[in-house]
Order: C-alpha cells, then sequence, then structure tokens
C-alpha cells in the first residue's frame, strides 16, 4: 500500500505533534503546573505513530504508563490530553485518571494502565470481542520490554494465540526496564524471539524507523483481520530522557550512549527522507513545527483556564453501577 504524500506529511505533524507535546510537559512538570508521575516518550514517536497510521476505523489500542505518544498518534484531542494532565473537568477521564491513566473511547483507545503489563489481559479482552462479534478489526496492546517479563504478557500472549484473536503485542524495547538493561533480565536476544513458545510470528523492527514501523504493522494487521491471530512484534527504540520525570539517568546509562541513538533521531531521520521524495520542502516542514508549536500552546491556555471537577463528582465514572 503506497501513502499519498498528504497521509505521509500527517504522519510527519504527528510525530513532531508527540515531541512538542512532551518537551512541553516536561516544562510544566517542572514547573509544578502538572503533578504526579510523568513518563516521557521522547524518542520514541515513530512507534506509535507507524502503528496507528496503519490501523482503520473501528480499531482499537491499550496504552500503558508511557501512553501520550500512543493517544495523539490514534487521534485524542490534544487540548482534553492536556486538560487531563492539568486534572481538571474537561479532560479526557474528567481529571480523575491524570498522566497515566488516558482514555478516549471515541477514537479506539481503550485506556492506559499505570501497572505494568496489565494493559495486555485488556488487548485480549478486545480481542475476544472483535472475534465474537465478526468483524475484521484489530487490536494493539504497547508495551516495553520490562512488561515482557511479567506474566500477564505470557497468559495473554498465550491466550491470544490458542484462540487465534486478532491482537497486535507491539513490544516498545527502549532498551531499559526503568532502570534495568534488558540483557541483564532476559536471556534471548530479542523480546520477539519469545513468540515461537506461542506458535505465533514474532518480527523485530527499527523502531527509529516509522515506515518500517508501519510497514510490519500492516503486514501484522491483514494477518490478523483474516482470522490468522495475533502477531508479536518488538520495535527497537529508545527515549531520551529517564524513565520519569525526575529520574536520574546518567547513574545506569552515559550521556554518549544517549548522543549514539540521538544520531538515529526517528523525526530527523524522516523529514530528511520526505524532504529528498519531494513530498514537502524544509520550509513546510518548519511551518508544521510552527502549527504544532501553536497548538500545544492553546492546549495549555485550554488546560489552566478549565474548572477543577466538582467535589460531588468526585466518584462519578469511578466504579461501575450493579445490574441488580
Amino acid at each position: 500500500m503506497n501513502l499519498s504524500n498528504t497521509q505521509l506529511t500527517n504522519m510527519y505533524r504527528k510525530m513532531v505533534a508527540i515531541r512538542i507535546f512532551e518537551y512541553k510537559v516536561k516544562d510544566l512538570f517542572a514547573k509544578g503546573e502538572i503533578v504526579g508521575a510523568v513518563h516521557l516518550s521522547i524518542g520514541q514517536e515513530a512507534v506509535p505513530v507507524g502503528v496507528c497510521t496503519a490501523l482503520k476505523r473501528g480499531d482499537y489500542i491499550v496504552s500503558n504508563h508511557r501512553g501520550h505518544g500512543h493517544c495523539i498518534a490514534m487521534g485524542v484531542d490534544v487540548k482534553r490530553m492536556m486538560a487531563e494532565l492539568f486534572g481538571r473537568e474537561t479532560g479526557v477521564c474528567k481529571g480523575k485518571g491524570g498522566s497515566m491513566h488516558l482514555a478516549d473511547f471515541s477514537v479506539g483507545m481503550l485506556g492506559a494502565s499505570a501497572v505494568v503489563g496489565a494493559n495486555m489481559p485488556l488487548a485480549v479482552g478486545a480481542g475476544l470481542s472483535i472475534k465474537l462479534k465478526k468483524t475484521d478489526h484489530v487490536v494493539v496492546a504497547f508495551f516495553g520490554d520490562g512488561a515482557s517479563n511479567q506474566g500477564t504478557f505470557h497468559e495473554s500472549m498465550n491466550l491470544a494465540a490458542i484462540w487465534q484473536l486478532p491482537v497486535l503485542f507491539v513490544c516498545e524495547n527502549n532498551q531499559y526496564a526503568e532502570s534495568t538493561p534488558a540483557s541483564k533480565v532476559m536471556l534471548v536476544q530479542n523480546v520477539a524471539d519469545r513468540a515461537a513458545a506461542y506458535g505465533v510470528p514474532g518480527i523485530v523492527v527499527d523502531g527509529m524507523d516509522v515506515m518500517a514501523v508501519y510497514d510490519a504493522t500492516r503486514k501484522a494487521c491483514d494477518r490478523a483481520r483474516e482470522g490468522k491471530g495475533p502477531t508479536l512484534m518488538e520495535c527497537k527504540t529508545y527515549r531520551y530522557m529517564g524513565h520519569e520525570e525526575g529520574d536520574p539517568w546518567i547513574t545506569y546509562r552515559s550521556e554518549d550512549e544517549v548522543e549514539e541513538w540521538k544520531k538515529k533521531d526517528c523525526i530527523n531521520r524522516f523529514k530528511k527522507s520526505l524532504i529528498e521524495k519531494g513530498v514537502f520542502t524544509e520550509d513546510k516542514a518548519a511551518e508544521i513545527e510552527k502549527d504544532i508549536e501553536k497548538l500545544v500552546e492553546d492546549a495549555v491556555k485550554f488546560a489552566r483556564e478549565s474548572p477543577w471537577p466538582k467535589q460531588d463528582e468526585a466518584l462519578k465514572d469511578v466504579f461501575v453501577s450493579p445490574y441488580y
């Protein structure tokens, strides 16, 4: 499938939107305007954009603690995302979720979970609903290399495999489970190697190349839509920041290592490719970046001016009402 210049430009726009949004959140957190744990995805933008571009209307995703990029790539409104981080009632979860529990069912974003590995069983449940409804939709579960060592990963992979559910397990291997190198907690070279134990395809993708991620996702989705079951896709990527804001990352990795990964920066790489192919010019790229900066600043203004949740609504939308 060849993407149009408009689609390619939109992919670039979303990658830039994720990065500018994340840097703004970093700044607001440092100033104390955003409270609670914040996990940034700066450096990893190619994965959510590449994956979500390959999805179609009606497909679903579930996210994790590092989910801002997944939301933006899936089409969640940036203003309502920012309002949620500010804890305001105009947020996507009415100020009750915060950074690690964003959700927007209207665009197929079924929610994020701060508990490592907890989203994968939810993806399997969504996959089962798709199969029972006999539609051709798919669900994507985003998780990190650390989550691949949780029991929920293995249970979810096994159940999705034996029931041939349309689930795409996307491991964003950013090389560290918080501060622990992946090489110290698993003996296989790749997380994707574990797919063989469940009889499903396991593929490794350059997570710093958005088109490689897109192509691999499209093939996995085609397979799932044909009723052939799940795929485990590992995207080798890197986070430029710490595990969370305030993390002294220099204690477990070197500045030289970070700089080496930045040389493969996914946004610069994609922009260079699009300019060389004549999709847009350097001036157009600068214009896009300027537009996104305004979009994010408008989101901050919207969040700051939004009201706080009312006290009497504190428990609304938190518990499911019983049927009896």
